[in-house]
């Protein structure tokens, strides 16, 4: 099956994933996440990466990154990649062992309006929808706790977004997704389509491409 072409141009919001190979568990223990945010500020920081939101799983993590310049996404995430699976591999004695993520990371375009904020929720809801915490701000590896419970050091990671969050950001991001709205994420993550009105979804696949990634079902709600 062909591949969905790669977009790398500055000024685009992009929700990105990467999974463990083989869904092993790669972070077991408090340190090890931990040091993936160590690594993740030292990547935001070295590569001027804008980083609006994020999330840290068992197994995979999503970030939702907002490259100023072409070929900023690439640098940055072959640099965290990179430096994630040979210091991981260095921690735990497991040089040798094979890969440790499925292999490239996914990523789609995403729209800077209310699908942006849809794009979000989604990101931070992840351990509640997975039953690992009964509130977003109770797991410690994202984004809502920065927000919410982070020192203001810990809050520097997270950049200014394009649109504003919502006033109860609390109350919001702990309510649950409606289920088109889950469903039309989800998509964007299975096919790396882009996420948004119909125009901005035209307009990217148009313009790199993207043709691909809007065979099937689903189609982003109609708007300007």
């Amino acid at each position: 099956m062909p591949r969905v072409p790669r977009v790398d141009v500055g000024g685009q919001v992009y929700h990105v994933i990467n999974r463990a190979n083989s869904r092993q568990t790669i972070f077991k223990t408090p340190e090890d996440y931990r040091h993936f945010e160590r690594l993740l500020t030292t990547a935001v920081e070295e590569k001027d990466m804008r980083l609006l939101a994020y999330v840290l799983m068992p197994n995979h993590w999503h970030l939702v990154l907002y490259p100023r310049n072409d070929g900023d996404l690439g640098r940055f995430m072959q640099w965290l990649t990179l430096t994630h699976t040979q210091q991981y591999r260095a921690r735990t004695e497991t040089i040798g062992y094979g890969q440790l993520y499925q292999g490239r990371y996914k990523s789609f375009l995403v729209d800077t309006n209310q699908y942006l904020l849809t794009a979000i929720k989604y990101v931070e809801r992840n351990p509640v929808r997975a039953k690992l915490a009964g509130t977003c701000e109770a797991w410690q590896w994202g984004s809502v706790y920065r927000r919410l419970r982070g020192t203001p050091k810990e809050r520097q990671l997270l950049a200014a977004l394009p649109v504003d969050l919502p006033h109860h950001y609390r109350a919001w991001v702990n309510t649950p997704e409606k289920s088109e709205e889950l469903k039309e994420v989800r998509l964007a993550v299975a096919k790396g389509k882009p996420f948004g009105t119909m125009r901005f979804m035209e307009r990217m696949v148009e313009h790199f491409g993207l043709e691909m990634t809007t065979k099937g079902r689903g189609r982003p709600k109609k708007g300007t």
